[in-house]
């Protein structure tokens, strides 16, 4: 198994089945599973997080 490597502020890593997994700082795999390293790192290099939408106001708050 490949060591790590962070990309554009994510993780690219290889899983114990060969395939390669983009994580986020807090751990959490984001993208995957891709076939080759090569891909997953293309994809961490252009990949970027949608902000979390606005948070509601009022009393029928979840």
């Amino acid at each position: 198994m490949a060591a790590a490597k962070s990309i554009n502020g994510y993780l690219v890593s290889q899983a114990k089945d060969g395939q390669w997994w983009i994580s986020n700082a807090k751990g959490e795999q984001v993208v995957g599973p891709l076939p080759t390293e090569a891909m997953a790192v293309e994809v961490a290099a252009v990949f970027e997080d949608t902000p979390p939408g606005p948070k509601r106001r009022g009393d029928d708050q979840d």
